[in-house]
């Protein structure tokens, strides 16, 4: 049980980072989420929101990020 204490304990650590992060970024002006090629759909009573072009930017600078890391050890 000590064990998934530990776990439990990294994760929240973890996603309370992640969301200070997010506050951050938030603040700093950068258009994440509304980017040119995001699907967005509002109907009468709903707004379907679907960033399809911050993922892929997302992705490719964490990619380059990860690749930067593994190539200095």
């Amino acid at each position: 049980m000590g064990d998934l204490g530990k776990v439990l304990i990294y994760l929240g650590a973890a996603v309370m980072v992640l969301g200070v992060a997010l506050v951050l970024l938030g603040k700093t002006g950068l258009p994440l989420g509304r980017l040119p090629g995001d699907v967005v759909y509002r109907g009468k009573n709903t707004t379907v929101y679907f960033p399809v072009v911050t993922c892929v930017v997302l992705s490719v600078v964490l990619s380059v990020v990860v690749y930067l890391i593994q190539k200095m050890r």
